[in-house]
C-alpha cells in the first residue's frame, strides 16, 4: 500500500431500506456495485422505516426515497463514494424513476 493510499479516508456508506416494500434487492445491488468499484468502502445495508431507501455517505444524506419517492441513480452514488474516498465533497444524487411499482 502506498503512502497516498494509506492517507485516504475509508468511505462509509449506510443504506436504509424498507423491508415491507421489498427494497432489499436494490440495497444489495447498490452495495455490490460500490464494493466492486471501491473495495475499501464500508457498506452497510439495514432495514429501516417504511418506504425508505436512504443513502448516507460518511453521515451525509445524498439520497432520500422518503423525500423523492424514487431510487437513486447508482452511478452517481458510486461517484460520490469515490469523492468521499478522495477527500472531495459529496452531493445529492439524481433519482431514477420507479418503473416496477404497482399501487393497489
Amino acid at each position: 500500500m502506498s503512502e497516498g493510499e494509506a492517507a485516504r479516508p475509508k468511505p462509509r456508506v449506510d443504506i436504509e431500506y424498507c423491508n415491507v416494500c421489498n427494497s432489499k434487492p436494490q440495497c444489495l445491488e447498490l452495495a455490490a456495485l460500490i464494493r466492486e468499484q471501491i473495495p475499501e468502502a464500508e457498506v452497510v445495508c439495514r432495514t429501516g422505516r417504511r418506504g425508505s431507501f436512504e443513502v448516507q455517505i460518511n453521515d451525509t444524506l445524498v439520497h432520500s426515497k422518503l423525500g423523492s419517492l424514487a431510487f437513486p441513480r447508482y452511478e452517481e452514488v458510486v461517484q460520490n463514494v469515490r469523492n468521499a474516498r478522495d477527500g472531495l465533497p459529496v452531493a445529492r444524487v439524481a433519482e431514477q424513476p420507479i418503473t416496477d411499482c404497482v399501487l393497489q
